[in-house]
């Protein structure tokens, strides 16, 4: 069955409908064209680059259409999902940590490149949407999560766990459990050196799956190159965790990975 995975559009809407085009994903009108192919969206659409809302269209559009054709079109939440959503009902409404420091969305937002274009362009349609996405999935052995924590763990022990505590905070006004939410999905490098085996094992111990596909941390971070240099995913954690964030926003690609070309890789 062919997979395939994207992260970390961050409002480069032309860029993914190439990259969809390029896969055979959608036709020149950008409509789906991919059969009983499946496609993921691993969160992140808005914010840092020019059209967030019309990454979010299109995978909204898609959603839609690829049943008709036998495929399926999965998204996730991002923490700029959470950032958006929280700049939206919160703005500038204080919340303090565990250590007693303050904390605003609007602050947040606007040093995490969030778009005046995007919050304005959002609408009803739009929110109910973005606070409904599933924070981890699962797809035949693969885990599917936009960051690369453990975090996840602190929101329940089995994928319907998490999501059921994702959306009872995104469906109520708790400032504190919102911040909790952002602060978690924003944590990172869970995979990488010497504990990224036991991470992921704990990860896919706990919520299912064989090996986890992420997005949040860009390639170069985790290689030391520069995101112009990077060409393709990364396996960590000994072949259990797989980054696909390109960095498209810093300068690198945006890589649509195919998971199961990926998995003989591994």
């Amino acid at each position: 069955m062919r997979r395939f995975a994207v992260s970390d559009v961050h409002g480069h809407r032309d860029d993914l409908v190439d990259a969809l085009r390029s896969a055979g994903l959608v036709d020149a009108a950008g409509d789906w064209s991919g059969d009983d192919a499946t496609l993921w969206v691993l969160g992140d659409y808005v914010d840092r680059g020019p059209d967030g809302v019309g990454v979010i269209d299109v995978v909204m559009r898609l959603q839609q259409q690829a049943p008709r054709a036998g495929g399926r079109v999965g998204a996730l939440m991002g923490n700029h999902e959470v950032l958006a959503l929280g700049m939206h009902r919160f703005t500038d409404a204080v919340v303090r940590d565990a250590d007693g420091h303050e904390h605003a969305f609007t602050t947040s937002w606007a040093l995490n490149g969030g778009r005046p274009s995007d919050q304005a362009r959002l609408t009803p349609e739009h929110l109910a949407w973005l606070a409904a996405l599933p924070a981890v999935a699962r797809d035949g052995d693969w885990l599917l999560a936009h960051s690369d924590t453990t975090e996840y763990l602190s929101w329940g022990g089995s994928v319907a766990e998490v999501n059921a505590r994702v959306a009872s905070v995104t469906a109520g006004d708790d400032l504190v459990a919102w911040w909790d939410l952002w602060r978690g999905l924003t944590t990172r490098f869970a995979f990488r050196g010497a504990g990224g085996v036991a991470a992921a094992e704990a990860l896919t111990g706990a919520l299912g799956g064989e090996r986890i596909v992420h997005g949040h941390s860009i390639i170069a971070t985790l290689t030391g190159e520069l995101p112009s240099r990077t060409a393709g995913p990364l396996w960590q954690a000994g072949g259990r965790a797989l980054a696909i964030d390109g960095g498209r926003y810093a300068g690198g690609p945006l890589l649509l990975v195919r998971l199961d070309e990926e998995e003989a890789r591994a």
